[in-house]
């Protein structure tokens, strides 16, 4: 085709949910003919899919658009995303942007960005031109819809196939509901809407037809799917997601591993427990997002739960499985956290005992509830208590991983690696504890095998020998 003398460069920032969908973007211009290029290089159109989760992120996101501008001036340079959602005056202006698309139109995005090339273009079609410079900016609702509106859809976008060759991230939800006083993506993401079972499957299955061995659900808030399914509204602690996981279960056959991303809590209930529990290609480990193990910072935060609530749902897990990670995300020096809170904090994750906890110093996003409270924390507090909580991690996290030291384990193999002058296969168990066994005469990668576990290679890393 001759849009394929068009070379596109992208760049993506945050979340599973950006990485999805930009791999779906990617395929969709690749599919039309157009060449894609490192993001590094020259290339005719630079797309960046942007974030906006903190004021570092919108200051990333501007700085790659800025990048993309300096190094081919007469590039057709992207917006996507997540700040251009929430910040449509600062995209207006900013002179490095030619097109600017937002949430809930990636799915459009070769349609758009062609409309943009033959417009610039005089009206001719996109490959009667070189690339030359962009003739104006391309900005309004059409590209940039109100996220927020109450008649907004999920955008179907389906995956055929990702950089990774063994796990697949599915998108089955967009958008929260949840408001948390530090949050902007609801704004960005609007509100919660849910993917079909029967795109959800179908694209599994052809995943799953091209090789791949393990699914994670994702979205923005995937404990909510179910809301604005078939005319139904879901609320907290309803089960239609749990339906979904057991559906995928029984009806995609060759899928080996099914894994979940963040959860929250109160979706945990003692009967959700053993219907998880029940399914045996479920990875029987829970990413539960805490945040903090203090109450009343929990409250500031607009956090639907209780530390009680948590941990009862915890035990749930624990009860039904034999062996289950849990995993967390912890933000340390939330406004006017006292240090008898952040103790409080801390105890409570020593009485959870965690696999792994994601430790996040609190970063002010203008435009939420918590950047305008009083009592907000210097950097000096901040880091110190990350760094306690680091601490505390890396003593819980080697507890959990040394419980393999003596046992066999099942490891999806993904990637061969160089370790000390050694090669390497690394891979990971159902509960993601990071194995690795040397080289050897066959290319195991993706595929599951049963290993020994002889003991640490590094902090986060598991010594195996084959099964022999």
């Amino acid at each position: 085709m001759a849009t394929s003398m068009k070379s596109v460069a992208f760049h993506n920032l945050g979340c599973k949910v950006n990485s999805y969908e930009l791999d779906v973007m990617m395929q969709m211009l690749q599919e039309k003919g157009y060449q894609i290029v490192p993001f590094d290089q020259y290339a005719d159109i630079y797309i960046v899919n942007t974030c906006t989760v903190t004021n570092i992120a919108d200051r990333k996101s501007r700085q790659m658009l800025h990048r993309a501008k300096q190094k081919n001036p007469n590039a057709v340079v992207v917006a996507v995303g997540c700040y251009v959602q929430t910040d449509r005056e600062g995209v207006e202006q900013d002179d490095s942007i030619d097109l600017a698309i937002g949430n809930n139109r990636k799915k459009d995005i070769v349609e758009i960005l062609e409309a943009y090339l033959k417009s610039a273009a005089g009206g001719r079609a996109p490959d009667e031109t070189p690339a030359e410079p962009a003739l104006g900016k391309t900005l309004g609702d059409t590209t940039i819809p109100d996220i927020n509106r109450d008649s907004c859809e999920y955008e179907e976008m389906t995956l055929k196939h990702t950089a990774e060759h063994t796990r697949a991230y599915i998108k089955i939800q967009d958008g929260c509901n949840q408001f948390c006083t530090y949050c902007i993506i609801p704004y960005a993401r609007g509100r919660v809407r849910s993917r079909r079972e029967e795109d959800i499957i179908r694209e599994i299955e052809g995943l799953v037809a091209s090789g791949y061995q393990e699914i994670v659900l994702t979205g923005i808030h995937i404990s909510s799917y179910g809301i604005d399914l078939a005319g139904k509204k879901s609320y907290q602690g309803e089960s239609y997601l749990i339906d979904l996981v057991e559906h995928i279960h029984a009806r995609v056959e060759g899928l080996k591993r099914i894994r979940l991303g963040s959860l929250e809590p109160r979706i945990i209930t003692e009967d959700v427990a053993k219907r998880l529990a029940a399914l045996p290609k479920l990875c029987p480990h829970f990413h539960l997002s805490l945040q903090s193990g203090c109450d009343e910072t929990l409250k500031r935060m607009n956090r639907h739960y209780t530390t009680g609530e948590y941990l009862q749902g915890v035990r749930y897990l624990r009860q039904a499985f034999k062996r289950v990670a849990i995993t967390t995300d912890v933000i340390v020096g939330f406004p006017g956290e006292t240090e008898e809170e952040f103790e409080q904090s801390r105890t409570f994750l020593e009485q959870v005992s965690f696999f792994e906890m994601h430790i996040f110093k609190y970063s002010r996003r203008e435009g939420t509830v918590a950047d305008r409270m009083p009592d907000q924390l210097t950097d000096a507090v901040k880091s110190a208590r990350s760094d306690e909580l680091f601490e505390l991690e890396r003593e819980q996290s080697r507890a959990f991983r040394s419980d393999y030291i003596g046992k066999w384990a099942e490891v999806l193999w993904e990637e061969m690696r160089i370790i000390d002058k050694e090669t390497y296969f690394v891979g990971h168990t159902a509960d993601y504890v990071k194995i690795a066994v040397p080289e050897w005469d066959k290319d195991i990668r993706n595929t599951i095998t049963r290993v020994y576990v002889r003991g640490f290679l590094s902090d986060e890393l598991m010594l195996a020998k084959h099964e022999t």
